[in-house]
């Protein structure tokens, strides 16, 4: 008890709950589940499988993956009916880095659908392994 009440151990146990709290912020901004390279693949080879491309025009049309909607993300929640018939479906989105698609993974969930991942690393991660794209 004599530790805790000197003038400088206020510091420190301050500082040690600054910094354990900075470390608990990224765990808890995390939205919806992501899959790994391997597990997108078997879901992809898996009929009714939708994968989402939320990135921009340019960006898509630069490359994405094979048979991949492609709904920016600003757009997303005012084209929902377009993809509403894959609600109880897989869906995977997929952005360059994996911000956007998480962040669409909420949307999406927050709309109803059952079973959506992110792609962990996104499209740039992907293509980096040396997975294929199309133009």
């Amino acid at each position: 008890m004599n530790f805790i009440l000197t003038n400088y151990n206020y510091v420190w146990l301050a500082l040690a709950l600054i910094s354990g709290g900075a470390l608990l912020i990224p765990a808890l901004q995390r939205r919806g589940a992501k899959v790994s390279h391997f597990q997108a693949t078997q879901y992809i080879n898996q009929p009714k499988t939708l994968v989402l491309d939320v990135r921009s025009a340019e960006e898509f049309a630069a490359g994405h993956l094979q048979n991949a909607k492609h709904i920016p993300l600003p757009e997303l929640n005012d084209r929902l009916k377009e993809i509403e018939k894959s609600k109880s479906n897989v869906v995977i989105t997929v952005c360059a880095s994996g911000v956007r698609s998480s962040s669409a993974v909420g949307l999406l969930s927050k709309a109803g659908f059952t079973q959506v991942f992110s792609l962990e690393g996104g499209i740039d991660s992907w293509k980096s392994q040396g997975l294929p794209t199309v133009k």
